[in-house]
């Protein structure tokens, strides 16, 4: 009989708990242990997965033998020091997006697992998504020609939402790392580094942004002009536009959706959307391969990708004046 993957997974709030789920999807991964900082919490989220345990305490979640690899769904604040403490202790890593709070936090956790020869992913679930795979065969295809134009946004009101991880400053809260890492992530995806930043965002009395606006601007003369906000829905969708047609892809963008790709000559091609689940499962099916392949890093999101990502993000949250009081 194959070999399940085993995963042990860092906190078990509501992405852990899509994580856990959407596995059950999956014959060969299963959910071995979960770590709170409380055991009844622990508990309570391991009695949904046979064979789950429950920890009180991260250091001995990460020790535990059976664990295959770590999943880190804590708040941003700690992504650093939960990942190098999965690393430390011998274990791959796939921690959640933003994958840090700082490209020097990103750096370390880059560094650490280069040394230990131990796989570590940014969560980035959008980039492993079947869609996604059409949308980079698209534009390697050159059906849609140069592009000159990305446009994307991704806005939800959680205005009501009282959970302090999007609202305090400590935690690592605001539309651009909640949110807006979404649309950032994808614009390097497309287009690559961007040669400027231009940023403008708006705040709470914490300090916490609720919408910020951004505009890339590209050697080869492209832009993207990309939105993310706390305080209202939005389409979420992104159109990527070029010199031949543009693909348009429907919302939810980051999630498995529908798209099409519609050319100036006249032809329009549509791609249905037949997926079944959340869709957060081909990460893990991606980091499975690359763990048992010896692999540190997956081609669908490098380490210099991620780096390069928050890199970007450090830029926007310097010209709008977003600081968190606990970065490395």
């Amino acid at each position: 009989m194959k070999k399940k993957f085993n995963w042990g997974i860092i906190g078990t709030g509501k992405i852990a708990n899509v994580f856990a789920n959407d596995l059950t999807n999956l014959t060969d991964h299963a959910i071995a242990a979960v770590g709170s900082r409380a055991i009844s919490t622990a508990n309570k989220f391991s009695s949904n997965f046979h064979g789950c345990s429950g920890y009180d305490n991260y250091s001995d979640l990460v020790s535990d033998p059976s664990i295959d690899g770590v999943y880190i769904a804590t708040p941003n604040n700690l992504h650093v020091n939960h990942t190098l403490l999965a690393l430390t202790a011998g274990k791959p890593v796939l921690c959640e997006k933003p994958f840090a709070l700082n490209q020097s936090e990103v750096q370390l956790m880059v560094d650490t697992a280069t040394e230990n020869k131990l796989t570590l992913f940014e969560a980035m679930w959008t980039r492993f998504l079947p869609h996604i795979a059409k949308v980079r065969k698209i534009i390697e295809s050159g059906i849609i020609g140069k592009i000159h134009t990305l446009q994307a946004d991704h806005g939800q009101n959680l205005s009501n939402n009282k959970n302090p991880r999007i609202w305090e400053l400590s935690l690592g809260g605001g539309a651009l790392m909640d949110l807006g890492i979404y649309v950032v992530s994808f614009a390097h995806m497309v287009l690559g580094v961007p040669k400027k930043i231009t940023a403008k965002s708006t705040f709470t009395d914490k300090g916490v942004d609720t919408q910020t606006s951004v505009i890339f601007e590209y050697s080869n003369d492209a832009q993207a002009i990309l939105n993310t906000t706390l305080n209202n829905i939005t389409p979420s969708k992104a159109v990527i536009s070029g010199s031949k047609g543009f693909i348009e892809i429907d919302s939810s963008f980051y999630r498995p959706t529908s798209m099409r790709v519609n050319l100036y000559e006249g032809d329009s091609i549509e791609y249905a959307n037949d997926y079944e689940g959340h869709g957060i499962r081909e990460q893990a099916i991606e980091f499975a391969r690359c763990v048992k392949g010896g692999l540190i890093q997956s081609p669908m999101m490098l380490h210099s990708e991620s780096i390069a990502v928050m890199k970007s993000m450090d830029e926007i949250r310097m010209q709008v004046g977003l600081h968190y009081p606990n970065e490395s």
